[in-house]
């Protein structure tokens, strides 16, 4: 696993294309996902929500969207990845809404139950020590308060699962390498979810710390996953 610095550096040198290449690699599913994400969030009506690893605050618009009446505190580690957000931001006149700060997911700069709800998506298996970012998550949500982590997976079925490997770890980094030109950002994807714990092995992880996943939705045939968790 890359360091801290490391991957801050890497999201800065791709922020220009990040948005681009992250919708052209997805074919656009990444916006339905990120719909049903903040979907999921507004059913309860949170007044205070937390959207870490941000990046370019699509998830904290959709929120916005969603949450008209929410506050919306937007963090991530790069600072290129955040100007990009706020600028996107502003043209949707949401900085009132919406505020972005930079910050470590796994040292969070907030008292404990500060928030309504939690939302991340594909920040997760960034963090540089999965166990202390959960812990920080549980202990600035309110009890009772919901948490939704968007985060890719690998497909189960057979053929899919050959097809889209071929795709994650051939094609996709060919294709963000020529475009980004970062010889290794695109590579870090797919390494890092090849990482990352499998669905049921990381909900087990999260009710050590007091968090119980109420559903779990594969999305795209398991090219990601939606966990929707809550406080206990």
């Amino acid at each position: 696993m890359p360091d801290q610095k490391h991957v801050t550096e890497m999201f800065d040198d791709i922020a220009p294309h990040y948005d681009f290449l992250n919708h052209l690699l997805s074919f656009h599913i990444d916006k339905i996902w990120r719909r049903k994400t903040a979907r999921f969030i507004a059913r309860n009506n949170p007044k205070t929500i937390l959207d870490l690893a941000t990046g370019t605050a699509d998830l904290a618009i959709q929120l916005a969207r969603k949450c008209p009446l929410a506050k919306i505190t937007g963090i991530d580690l790069s600072e290129k990845m955040l100007n990009l957000g706020q600028k996107k931001v502003n043209a949707r006149h949401l900085e009132k809404q919406i505020t972005l700060n930079q910050g470590d997911a796994c040292d969070l700069p907030f008292e404990n139950n500060s928030f309504d709800a939690i939302t991340i998506a594909f920040g997760v298996r960034n963090f540089q020590d999965l166990e202390k970012g959960i812990k920080e998550m549980q202990r600035v949500v309110k009890k009772g308060g919901g948490i939704a982590i968007l985060e890719f997976s690998t497909p189960t079925r057979p053929l899919f699962k050959t097809l889209f490997g071929f795709y994650f770890h051939k094609i996709l980094p060919l294709i963000g390498k020529t475009i980004s030109r970062n010889k290794s950002a695109y590579q870090y994807l797919p390494d890092s979810v090849s990482r990352f714990p499998s669905p049921d092995t990381f909900i087990i992880l999260l009710s050590r710390y007091g968090l119980k996943c109420r559903k779990k939705c594969s999305l795209s045939g398991g090219i990601a996953t939606l966990y929707c968790i809550e406080k206990q």
